[in-house]
């Protein structure tokens, strides 16, 4: 090898190391404007809450005293208490003043700072979201993987069908049609699970679980029912586009078995667009919730949304607009997150 040559492969070296570098600081720079992004839009989200529920009709306070005859000094009074008396620049400022120190203001029905109603219901809706969310994911990956695999059969074409077909039914409809045929009961079929609510009552230890597990059957299985079609046609499809890559073809040469091609090799790779699906449904499913609550009479956020929205309860609207904005906002930046660790030319 000559000597003019050697610096050439240094500087072809040095060129390839430097890539590399960039490559390596590029995900840090993907995750500060991701993580920035998602800032700005809670943000974003906080000052839409606070003017955009200023624009439903009636008077909070009056709506709080249930129609009794109550004099204008009362009245003012409780305009007062709740700061409603004071300019709307000034309730704003001090609503995000307080927002950004984590106080969401006092319900005007309940009495209670909002943070705390929200805890006190939020882990009756991940009870029924992630138990649907877990169901509906994974009937979801494994009908989407066995219909795109057995492409054009009757399996597919079923599951295809069914799939888009509930997938359009508005979930409150479905939730009503359960009550009537398996809770009511309708001709033959006998009525086997509540009409709503979480517990029966008076149960303790096991029975209680078996209880609530009752009456989370036909909640769970409205949103299981709506959700797990967008996850089996996004499976599909991406499946499909995998079954003609090269390195399938190389695999079944190599004499391995069609079912272990699919699970070791095609499976894996069409996952990457239904593991951005699945974060961004869970924050949709959380957000989502509010029909399927409030038609079961489940004790959730959703159900307390409704509550809150036909007072209008002001602080507690606004509150839980934000928890559920914040579940969607949070879930897309995870998905985001995720995705170049699965595939590294995203971050790019």
């Amino acid at each position: 090898m000559t000597a003019d040559a050697t610096p050439a492969l240094v500087e072809d070296k040095q060129t390839a190391a430097g890539p590399r570098v960039r490559k390596g600081s590029a995900y840090p720079r993907y995750l500060a404007g991701k993580v920035a992004g998602a800032l700005v839009s809670l943000l974003a989200v906080l000052v839409t809450s606070f003017f955009l529920f200023r624009l439903i009709p009636g008077d909070p306070v009056k709506t709080m005293t249930g129609g009794r005859q109550v004099s204008a000094e009362q009245l003012a009074a409780y305009r007062e208490e709740f700061g409603l008396d004071l300019p709307l620049w000034r309730q704003f400022t001090d609503y995000c003043a307080k927002a950004l120190t984590g106080d969401l203001g006092t319900s005007y029905q309940f009495r209670t700072p909002v943070v705390d109603k929200i805890t006190e219901a939020l882990p009756n809706t991940l009870l029924l979201t992630v138990t649907a969310f877990v169901l509906y994911t994974a009937l979801g990956i494994l009908l989407g993987t066995r219909s795109a695999w057995r492409r054009g059969g009757t399996g597919d074409r079923v599951n295809t069908g069914l799939a888009l077909t509930l997938y359009s039914i508005p979930s409150f409809w479905l939730g009503l049609l359960l009550i009537v045929v398996l809770s009511v009961g309708i001709g033959p079929v006998p009525g086997m699970f509540p009409t709503g609510g979480m517990e029966s009552g008076g149960e303790e230890g096991f029975a209680y679980v078996l209880d609530v597990a009752h009456h989370l059957v036909l909640p769970v299985v409205t949103l299981v029912a709506v959700e797990y079609g967008q996850t089996l046609l996004v499976t599909r499809s991406a499946l499909l586009d995998e079954m003609g890559s090269d390195y399938l073809t190389t695999a079944r040469a190599k004499g391995l078995r069609d079912d272990l091609v699919r699970r070791r090799h095609a499976v894996p790779n069409a996952l990457l667009p239904t593991v951005t699906l699945i974060f961004i449904n869970l924050g949709r499913t959380v957000a989502g919730v509010i029909l399927v609550e409030t038609v079961f009479s489940w004790p959730g956020l959703g159900g307390l949304f409704y509550q809150a929205l036909s007072v209008p309860d002001l602080p507690l609207v606004q509150g839980l607009f934000f928890v559920f904005a914040a579940a969607v906002i949070v879930m897309n930046t995870l998905a985001d997150l995720v995705y170049p660790l699965l595939d590294p030319r995203v971050a790019r």
